[in-house]
């Protein structure tokens, strides 16, 4: 019985060292020229992210040390993950500033992470203080994911941008003040790589795919919108 309580409450703490894992293979990959996939496994790292609190908190196995495990998984997966992400794709042409430059996104998110830990909480839980590091390095992910589409110019504003909000005073709006909950705007946006991946990889072969998945896209948004919004007129 000992041993199966401790199982259930280290389920959040894999949950978290999956997080970790992603960021450390998302720097492999970054390194070896793949730069989707290094986005990608930033996008999975966010979703694992989302999970393993609303597992401790399912669980009950809340504890100091998921916390703390938490704050170092953020810190690698969307601080010194994305940076690489960025130097390779972006900075790389400007030598050691570069690094440097790109050097500066885990600073401030770990300084960001490390004001938050210390900080009393937020009772409202309607704004953060400061972009968090997640939503910041989900971002990154996000414009080198896309970056065929995104000016460098747009990229580079928008890294030195969430560098200083990370560390702001600024009220930034939660996702609870958002028609969809935190957990599945994460899944959307994952699930919306998702399709531009397999349009990108099955279009020529199988060009009638993206026909089907669009509408199903749309309909599942349309969904979680309404469903969102019911909830919040309920409460």
């Amino acid at each position: 019985m000992q041993m199966r309580t401790r199982f259930i409450k280290g389920i959040p703490n894999m949950f978290t060292l999956g997080n970790l894992f992603c960021g450390f293979l998302s720097i492999g990959f970054a390194a070896n020229a793949q730069y989707s996939n290094a986005a990608i496994l930033i996008l999975i790292g966010m979703m694992l992210d989302s999970m393993d609190g609303r597992l401790a908190r399912m669980l009950k196995a809340d504890s100091n040390l998921g916390k703390e495990l938490d704050s170092l998984a953020d810190v690698v997966t969307f601080g010194v993950a994305p940076s690489f992400l960025v130097y390779y794709t972006y900075f790389y042409q400007f030598g050691l500033l570069g690094l440097a430059i790109a050097g500066l996104f885990p600073l401030f998110g770990a300084y960001r992470l490390a004001r938050f830990n210390v900080s009393p909480p937020n009772s409202s839980g309607k704004y953060f203080t400061g972009v968090p590091i997640t939503a910041a390095g989900g971002i990154m992910a996000l414009l080198t994911l896309f970056g065929n589409f995104i000016p460098q110019i747009v990229t580079t504003v928008i890294f030195t941008a969430l560098c200083f909000l990370m560390v702001s005073r600024l009220k930034i709006p939660s996702f609870k003040e958002v028609p969809l909950p935190k957990y599945g705007t994460i899944v959307t946006l994952f699930l919306g790589c998702l399709l531009f991946i397999i349009y990108q990889g099955t279009y020529q072969q199988y060009p009638y795919l993206i026909y089907i998945a669009i509408p199903l896209y749309i309909a599942y948004l349309a969904y979680r919108f309404v469903k969102g919004k019911n909830k919040k007129e309920i409460d």
